[in-house]
């Protein structure tokens, strides 16, 4: 796996101070993405040992919230393969730091049904590491200021403890405020 960029000082990305990772590889090619060059698998850096720890360092202090991942696409099938034992080792390391996560794929509609593109064997596991979800695509036309975040009203902002909890998508609706 290849990264465009890593944060160690993220306060765009989620709530909080944040160590933020770009993923490099995207299909979903929207127009007005805010970081087209990661769209390319082989964009920026290889993700190594050294970069994990990195990582790591940043998540060991008292004043980082947790990690958020996007890109890029994090949800891409390759990507999952890739993220799957680096957020399960983070979980298990910083069970009180969160873990946010960026994604085009809706979670609903695509990446929790069988047979769409980005649904693989790893897609479950990965999504049981996740504690908010951003899902949708960004839509330039649909951008909203009103909201917390970068995004578009498409986008939806789901906490996944609740959602797996009550069975039902929970909009975390402290963004939406």
């Amino acid at each position: 796996m290849h990264y465009g960029e890593l944060k160690k000082c993220d306060i765009a990305n989620g709530t909080g101070v944040r160590v933020t990772l770009f993923v490099s590889g995207c299909t979903n090619h929207c127009p007005d993405c805010f970081q087209p060059q990661t769209w390319d698998f082989d964009y920026g850096k290889e993700f190594t040992g050294e970069t994990k720890a990195e990582i790591f360092a940043e998540l060991d202090k008292p004043f980082v919230n947790g990690l958020t991942v996007l890109g890029g696409e994090p949800f891409e099938p390759r990507n999952q393969r890739e993220l799957l034992p680096l957020l399960r080792e983070i979980r298990e390391k910083y069970p009180h730091k969160t873990i946010w996560c960026f994604t085009g794929f809706r979670l609903d509609d695509e990446l929790l049904t069988d047979g769409s593109y980005p649904r693989c064997e790893v897609t479950d596991a990965l999504l049981a590491c996740i504690d908010v979800l951003v899902d949708g695509r960004f839509v330039r036309e649909l951008k909203d200021i009103s909201l917390q975040f970068r995004g578009s009203r498409n986008q939806r902002v789901i906490d996944m403890n609740k959602t797996r909890e009550t069975g039902t998508i929970t909009i975390w609706d402290k963004l939406r405020r």
